[in-house]
């Protein structure tokens, strides 16, 4: 597997282009992405979501255009890509796959896995593939997500965390912003940060 980043736009939102066996996956295509993204793909299969913020979904629609191929966002989230942002002159996008809460993907043999986070949106969802989980606004390198937007709700994020605290498995974290970071890391905060909601 490989992968490639771009921090994105004013937010310096993390776009990511993973290659698994001559497939490209695109993760959360924010602000001027596609440029980045047309220059750094030869197979593109897919363009995947983690939520449906402004700054990570800025460039859906233009990719999938170009591209002409399918858009995967969580389903609590469709409402975000387009009139409920509260971010004026979002080009909006349409879902070709309503990803319902962790629903598992297999793309000719390679699988993605969607697992559902709630809390910093309401569909807010990791993205795992081989040894990687691609964790959007949920988990950051020592800190996490935002509760407090419109659609965003603190209790769902505690019950978030204390999911994410009982994973029984290791992989490298890929956040939305910043630097990567593993799920063992990240798991001696989650106290921490339930006490703090």
């Amino acid at each position: 597997m490989n992968i490639k980043v771009k921090a994105m736009g004013e937010y310096q939102t993390n776009c990511y282009i993973v290659t698994v066996e001559g497939k490209d996956f695109i993760i959360d295509p924010g602000m001027g992405a596609t440029k980045w993204v047309l220059d750094n793909v030869t197979n593109p299969v897919a363009i995947l979501n983690t939520h449906g913020h402004f700054d990570h979904v800025w460039s859906n629609s233009e990719l999938q255009t170009k591209l002409n191929i399918p858009l995967y966002t969580p389903k609590e989230d469709i409402m975000l890509l387009s009139e409920n942002s509260w971010v004026a002159g979002l080009p909006p996008s349409v879902a070709d796959r309503e990803v319902q809460a962790n629903e598992i993907f297999n793309f000719d043999g390679v699988e993605v896995k969607f697992r559902h986070f709630p809390g910093h949106t309401p569909g807010c969802s990791t993205i795992e593939v081989g040894d990687a989980m691609f964790s959007g606004d949920f988990i950051f390198k020592h800190s996490i997500g935002r509760s407090d937007f419109p659609y965003s709700d603190p209790h769902e994020m505690k019950k978030s965390l204390q999911r994410f605290k009982k994973l029984d498995y290791e992989k490298k974290v890929y956040p939305g912003h910043g630097e990567p970071t593993t799920i063992q890391n990240e798991k001696q905060y989650t106290d921490y940060w339930i006490g703090n909601l």
